[in-house]
């Protein structure tokens, strides 16, 4: 069935949905006619030589010059390949179609005055699968991702390369083999196409969407560690956080209490009055996160339904309002608190990691987890490697959004830097799935010394852990479990099982 896109009702899993899953899209009848009533009157002010930015005139610093009759058609495949001026490795192809479909989403509102051949174009791409490659670097996230949106509109116009079902070809190839004819751009055609910040803003809804599963796993590896050294759970009670207030404070604590009921290691004594804040305030430092990404998801869904373009055509007020629609800061503001509230997690699990290896913090686990320490290491250089992991990420959680370098002679002298934001953020969320698999792979190595039973929702996850990573009872290469263990996390197939057993982990 089809996603059916109408301008408001596009969320960040319905970007993920076609992103990742090739969910097929079309338009709205209604939609469809708001576009070709905007192509109307716009066209009508083309034919009676009205200024009109970008249109009829240059951009930027050119905005000013008032283009010819003549010039104007031409002038849309001049911008497309002027901007086209990106550099580096292509940008994931499901970055791309995310650009894509919320780019089809802008066109729906029927404010962008392109013609429908073009958000026609951008659908039949994505259904058939023609994804323009994308130079990775080169969006400064304002006058939109101008540099990689216009190599979306060189493959439109059958120029640059493509993927055409995952494989790299020239962009009319791509196109012919799909049954698909390029499009010759006429008058505001390719503003239309480049003029949003629709590569960052898929970035951070896929990311956010990554971000949401990290946090129910977050909280079963916690529970884990919990588990694994005997933590006193008292400071998880459920009404010392209703008192506080905070909805993802609350639901924290909540989800770590159903994921270790009638665990059996939990039941014998020897537990501190108090535990280390690593663990105890676990609901509270990661309750902030879950409220922040819930506030960064309603931004980006705002964006993602939103008219992010420049210059607007008003259909029924027969005007055109230039401004700064293209402007990124309001999804990169809060994909900076994203990314830094990422990083104070994955800091947390690697706190945690290494009271599960030192022997004075354990509660009587033996060094590193492992049961002959001196002759084997264990995981003592896991933890290591979490640490790299760690480290990074405090460093890509430095703002980029407050890094403005003015373009364009000036005249665009405040820019977002959103994209530089949201690529950071994803590279952060790809180390906290690292750092989190680490934890996991020692709090299954503890609870397998511990001995006794897990709890309802942690015997689950220790189970499946074990179906694919052997207890480490003598020393081996621990970057394959590394990586089989992010593999697992990325599947969902643990939360899905889980879940089944205790409900919802919120």
């Amino acid at each position: 069935m089809d996603l059916v896109l109408d301008g408001s009702q596009l969320s960040i899993g319905d970007v993920e949905s076609v992103s990742r899953r090739n969910v097929r899209v079309s338009v709205s009848d209604e939609a469809w006619q708001r576009i070709h009533k905007c192509r109307e009157m716009i066209q009508k002010k083309i034919d009676a030589h009205e200024v009109m930015y970008g249109v009829t005139t240059g951009i930027g610093e050119f905005s000013e010059v008032v283009l010819s009759p003549d010039d104007v058609q031409s002038f849309q495949k001049f911008l497309v390949y002027s901007h086209a001026a990106g550099i580096g490795e292509p940008m994931p192809i499901e970055v791309v179609r995310g650009a894509m479909v919320g780019r089809i989403n802008v066109h729906c509102h029927g404010n962008s005055g392109g013609r429908a051949e073009v958000t026609q174009l951008l659908v039949d791409m994505l259904n058939t699968g023609v994804t323009p490659l994308v130079a990775s670097k080169g969006s400064v996230g304002a006058c939109g991702d101008l540099s990689p949106m216009s190599q979306i509109a060189m493959t439109m116009m059958g120029e640059g390369e493509a993927f055409y079902q995952g494989q790299r070809m020239d962009s009319t190839e791509a196109l012919k083999s799909a049954g698909l004819e390029p499009l010759t751009l006429e008058a505001r055609d390719g503003l239309a196409i480049i003029n949003g910040s629709n590569m960052l803003t898929a970035m951070a809804a896929l990311t956010l969407c990554d971000a949401i599963r990290w946090l129910k796993y977050h909280d079963i590896s916690a529970a884990m560690t919990l588990e694994a050294l005997n933590a006193n759970m008292t400071p998880y009670d459920n009404r010392l956080h209703e008192l506080r207030g905070f909805a993802g404070s609350i639901d924290t604590a909540n989800n770590l209490l159903r994921l270790t009921a009638d665990s059996e290691i939990l039941a014998s004594a020897g537990k501190k009055v108090q535990d280390a804040y690593s663990l105890r305030s676990t609901p509270q430092v990661i309750g902030s996160l879950k409220d922040a990404i819930k506030y960064a998801i309603t931004q980006v869904e705002i964006e993602l339904n939103g008219v992010g373009d420049n210059p607007v055509f008003l259909v029924d007020e027969d005007r055109v309002i230039t401004g700064a629609n293209f402007q990124g800061s309001p999804v990169a503001l809060p994909m900076e608190m994203v990314g830094i509230g990422l990083s104070m997690g994955a800091v947390l699990s690697e706190r945690r990691l290494n009271r599960l290896t030192n022997p004075a913090l354990s509660g009587g686990l033996p060094p590193f987890l492992t049961e002959q320490p001196g002759l084997h290491s264990g995981l003592m250089v896991a933890q290591y490697t979490a640490c790299a992991l760690v480290a990074e990420t405090r460093i890509l959680s430095h703002p980029a959004a407050n890094q403005s370098i003015p373009a364009a002679a000036d005249q665009e002298d405040f820019v977002s830097m959103g994209m530089t934001t949201t690529q950071k953020c994803r590279q952060i969320m790809e180390n906290c799935f690292g750092v989190l698999a680490i934890e996991m792979i020692a709090s299954s190595q503890a609870i397998d010394i511990r001995g006794a039973e897990a709890g309802k929702g942690t015997a689950i996850a220790h189970k499946i852990i074990r179906q694919s990573i052997d207890h480490l009872d003598e020393d081996r290469a621990l970057f394959p479990d590394h990586d089989t263990m992010v593999d697992i996390l990325q599947s969902g197939s643990m939360i899905d099982a889980i879940e089944e057993e205790i409900g919802v982990i919120n």
